[in-house]
């Protein structure tokens, strides 16, 4: 049997059912169409409804693909963005803290300099906390010998006491007397000291002082051995003269223009002044 049939199509006219059947005739066409080329037309037809199809849906999906993609875009621009902003921010708060960092830095070791400053500053002052201690333990016993021989009649000058009693003795007599109660005759080291020895001694009295030259003649020393330079203490003018030659000691005497120093016998009788040193 044949794979194909043929197919006989009647295309049958508008006229009339009362035409004649001569007419008729010529009204028909007649089809003949080949199965096979029927089938192949209606395969075509549906395979351009599918692809049309297909075309539709593949269109939606690269529009959706593109929205997508444009929206992830959008969304890692600003994440960026966002991160950009936040860096930039870190970094200046970065810069900040090392800036200060860099000032308390600063500030630490001015600090650590004052800190070691102040340390040694208290160590010296320690040190002459010490030093004063020491001292007032060493002075203590001196104090207390102040406070005694002021209520005796000495009278406290610089760091010396002076005492000049109201008996009269020679020189060397007036030496011995002052050995025993601690001291030795004055030794006259100042202007200073000098102006107050002569205020305490009154405007009539004489007084011997620690000074002669009974070793040798001419040389006179201080009784705890200093030489007295020449042309130096307040001798009075022409003093000392060593007259009867037998003046070998000193006392402070009344001139008629002031007080000075004199040299006379040691043997003669008057007053005197003890010194101690104190301190």
């Amino acid at each position: 049997m044949e794979m194909s049939e043929e197919i006989y199509v009647n295309a049958e006219g508008t006229a009339d059912d009362g035409a004649d059947s001569s007419g008729s005739e010529n009204s028909y066409e007649d089809f003949y169409v080949n199965e096979d080329n029927l089938e192949t037309q209606r395969t075509g037809s549906f395979k351009q409804s599918d692809r049309s199809g297909l075309n539709t849906k593949g269109g939606r999906c690269y529009r959706l693909t593109a929205v997508c993609l444009l929206l992830l875009c959008v969304f890692l621009l600003t994440a960026i963005i966002v991160l950009w902003i936040k860096f930039t921010n870190l970094n200046t708060q970065i810069d900040q803290l090392q800036t200060s960092y860099n000032n308390l830095t600063i500030e630490r070791d001015q600090l650590q300099t004052s800190y070691n400053t102040l340390t040694i500053e208290r160590d010296q002052i320690q040190t002459s906390y010490n030093t004063l201690t020491e001292e007032r333990e060493q002075c203590h016993p001196s104090i207390m010998l102040t406070t005694v021989l002021v209520k005796q009649g000495w009278i406290l000058f610089n760091s010396n006491l002076y005492y000049i009693p109201t008996e009269k003795k020679s020189w060397t007599e007036s030496r011995e007397d002052c050995r025993e109660r601690g001291a030795d005759l004055v030794i006259i080291n100042s202007a200073e000291e000098w102006e107050f020895i002569i205020k305490q001694l009154g405007e009539s009295n004489r007084a011997w002082i620690g000074l002669s030259d009974r070793d040798t003649e001419g040389e006179w020393k201080w009784v705890d051995g200093t030489e007295l330079k020449s042309g130096t203490g307040y001798w009075y003018k022409g003093e000392p003269n060593n007259q009867h030659n037998n003046e070998d000691c000193a006392e402070i005497w009344t001139f008629p223009d002031k007080k000075a120093w004199n040299d006379r016998p040691c043997s003669e009788k008057q007053w005197w002044i003890c010194e101690i040193n104190i301190f």
